[in-house]
């Protein structure tokens, strides 16, 4: 990364000092993180078992539950660990790689998220040409495309953070190493850096984000045009799921990164923190159960066959 900083831990900050709440916070992430883990990969089981199930928007679907075990698993762990045994020390090296690991599943998530938008507008736009555009091998690029685009994105961002020294105070005010704090504990002028990282952020994010309302544009007046109620309750019932997801996204994210001054604290910061971090690979494969019914099916008959294999 070209560093020349001489510091070689940083160290994280608790959610509590007090025995009895750490257990308590032990308790609660592991039960949260178990939550996401098998929540996703009943998600991607229910998909990969059920050939029905074998078509471009589940495809996305198990790429997105795949992030979200990645992205929970990037930052929980080390505070189900710090909960524990009361070490907050990171290595400058774990640091590094929780920063940009991070950045590749945000990347990832919201990349998948307006593909996904693409596939729903493409499936109500275009429902005749539907196959032929969303073919196998559309499918799979777009898929590559945003890998290797979130990628490149998380390679340079956290080239570009890691370029500053940290030469003094190593208290990170996140319970996971993130670009924000790690700024503002540099010793030397990151203006420049700064700047740069958040115009690559917002072209990205702006970029996605217009382009998802502009699919959902042209989605509702689609469905407002089908003569019938029951065409119209199926259409919008493909897109509610999807909706909720990215509406979720974006709240957390607004609230993380766009909050005024007067808002932040150290408490708030946290907070911010576990809601971006946390709540989307939870909720994720909750609200796509809820809506739907393809997806309740597989996982019951998935239910079904653990219960006669353990007994």
């Amino acid at each position: 990364m070209g560093n020349k900083s001489i510091m070689t831990d940083f160290l994280l900050m608790g959610f509590s000092d007090d025995y009895d709440m750490q257990l308590f916070y032990f308790f609660m992430f592991l039960f949260v993180y178990l939550t996401a883990v098998v929540g996703n990969f009943l998600i991607i089981s229910a998909v990969v078992l059920n050939q029905h199930l074998h078509t471009p928007m589940y495809f996305f679907l198990v790429n997105l539950s795949f992030v979200d075990i990645c992205y929970i698993s990037t930052t929980v762990p080390k505070t189900i660990a710090v909960s524990v045994t009361n070490n907050k020390m990171i290595p400058y090296a774990g640091c590094v790689a929780q920063v940009f690991l991070v950045i590749t599943f945000v990347g990832a998530e919201i990349f998948l998220l307006t593909i996904m938008a693409y596939d729903r507008y493409v499936a109500i736009c275009h429902p005749l040409e539907y196959r032929l555009i969303m073919n196998w091998n559309a499918c799979i690029q777009m898929a590559a495309i945003a890998w290797i685009s979130t990628l490149i994105h998380a390679v340079l961002e956290t080239s570009l953070t890691f370029r500053v020294n940290f030469c003094g105070f190593n208290m990170i005010g996140q319970f996971f190493c993130n670009m924000p704090q790690l700024q503002k504990i540099a010793c030397t002028d990151s203006k420049g850096h700064n700047i740069l990282i958040f115009l690559i952020g917002l072209s990205v994010n702006s970029f996605c984000f217009a382009f998802i309302l502009t699919s959902y544009c042209y989605i509702f007046s689609s469905v407002l045009k089908i003569p019938s109620v029951q065409g119209r309750h199926k259409a919008f019932s493909t897109c509610i799921p999807h909706l909720t997801v990215f509406a979720l996204f974006i709240i957390t994210a607004v609230f993380s990164f766009l909050r005024p001054k007067s808002l932040s604290s150290s408490k708030v910061d946290l907070i911010s923190g576990v809601l971006y971090t946390i709540l989307p690979p939870v909720f994720n494969p909750i609200i796509y159960s809820l809506r739907n019914k393809d997806i309740q099916r597989s996982v019951l008959k998935i239910s079904q066959k653990l219960k006669e294999f353990m007994g």
